[in-house]
């Protein structure tokens, strides 16, 4: 492998493991065989405060940072706000990722990506709480909101968080082999590629808040009970609306229909059994809602792209047995 410059781009308010998490994979591929040159830069220079109050260091200001560039990574931070407000930031994000070979983004590190142009016209990922608020903000983006990393071009976007680092092994792979980001991926003990995406997780919180009240209690009456009666008549009658309204208010508010929301709420409750408990899976079809064993099987193909057995697994538990 050629030599290969990593920037990660740093500012204050940024989130730790967007930054520490993509770092990692490109230091562990340097153990194998990589030659990733690793630096950070902040708009000033100086040392900026990250979540949780730590303080990373920077090696250089953005505006001393020349170019090319191998790849150029930018995080996000849980004020994406406040990141697309800073002009000087974004400036010097346009400026590096037009010298970079690769440009990008981990989480809410879509919205100055966004801000600064480089997503237009291109499909994104973010995380699954703000793909509402990135296609609301940036209409001209094409928000992706189950994937966990999409490469549109020279542009790499990741969902939430951890994402970053399926994202980074997805860039070990391209630069040094399928191989090679296997070792990698196991030494860190994380997936090579995690099954499922981004719709294994809330329903409910995804859906936020709706300005109508009945639809709002309709949306907790279906988590607090994924099993009862939620046939389009059914939820009809206890909004105390029309069967079309409901319909209505569901393509408004949540842009789906109410059929495909209680059914991934129901995928949903079934996740949350399959990874804390030890029922049969065609009791967690039952509760959940879902009726037999086998269409719990076929609703986790079409949701996550995993079976039930193999989702409880990967997930139940974090003891390592």
């Amino acid at each position: 492998m050629r030599s290969h410059s990593v920037l990660m781009v740093l500012y204050d308010g940024v989130r730790l493991l967007d930054v520490t998490g993509p770092l990692e994979v490109f230091a562990v591929a340097n153990e194998y065989g990589g030659r990733y040159r690793l630096r950070t830069a902040s708009p000033s220079g100086a040392d900026v405060r990250a979540t949780a109050g730590l303080r990373l260091g920077a090696d250089a200001a953005l505006a001393d940072v020349a170019g090319p560039l191998g790849t150029l990574v930018v995080p996000g931070a849980p004020d994406w706000a406040a990141s697309i407000a800073d002009r000087a930031l974004l400036e010097q994000v346009r400026r590096l990722a037009g010298a970079a070979r690769r440009t990008a983004s981990v989480c809410a590190g879509a919205f100055p990506l966004a801000a600064a142009g480089l997503l237009d016209g291109r499909r994104a990922a973010t995380h699954w709480s703000l793909t509402g608020e990135l296609a609301r903000a940036f209409p001209g983006v094409d928000v992706d909101p189950d994937a966990i990393f999409v490469r549109d071009g020279r542009v790499f976007t990741s969902a939430g968080i951890t994402a970053g680092i399926d994202l980074s092994l997805s860039l070990v792979e391209h630069d040094l082999g399928a191989e090679t980001a296997r070792l990698v991926a196991k030494h860190l003990v994380v997936f090579m590629a995690r099954p499922g995406g981004q719709s294994q997780f809330s329903v409910r919180l995804g859906a936020g808040r709706p300005r109508h009240e009945p639809l709002r209690r309709l949306l907790d009456a279906i988590a607090e009970d994924p099993a009862g009666d939620h046939t389009l008549a059914a939820m009809a009658g206890r909004a105390g609306v029309s069967a079309r309204h409901l319909t209505r208010l569901f393509r408004d508010e949540l842009d789906t229909t109410p059929a495909a929301y209680v059914a991934r709420a129901r995928v949903e409750a079934a996740r949350t059994m399959l990874e804390g408990g030890t029922d049969p899976l065609d009791v967690v079809a039952r509760r959940a809602g879902l009726g037999s064993a086998e269409t719990l099987r076929r609703a986790f193909a079409a949701a996550l792209g995993v079976t039930p057995a193999a989702y409880r697994a990967r997930f139940a538990s974090t003891r390592g047995g």
